[in-house]
């Protein structure tokens, strides 16, 4: 079997189709782009968060002791 004969018009028409697959997949590589550098942002949000909440847990507070709920009861209960 031999390939088939394309005419210029077939071999431009190909050009054509993967000239805007081509653009299409750089429109789709440059939303995800952004869409990582604002998840990065975000991630490095909350860790500044957390680390802010780390520094006012008080000494200890990272204990895993056992606590009885109702110890923390209001006097009224």
């Amino acid at each position: 079997m031999s390939d088939p004969i394309h005419t210029p018009n077939d071999i431009v028409q190909r050009l054509e189709a993967l000239e805007i697959k081509a653009s299409f997949t750089e429109d789709l590589v440059d939303q995800l782009n952004l869409t990582i550098y604002r998840q990065q942002q975000h991630i490095d949000e909350l860790l500044r968060a957390v680390a802010l909440l780390r520094q006012q847990m008080p000494e200890g507070g990272g204990s895993t002791a056992v606590r009885d709920l109702r110890d923390e009861l209001p006097p009224h209960y």
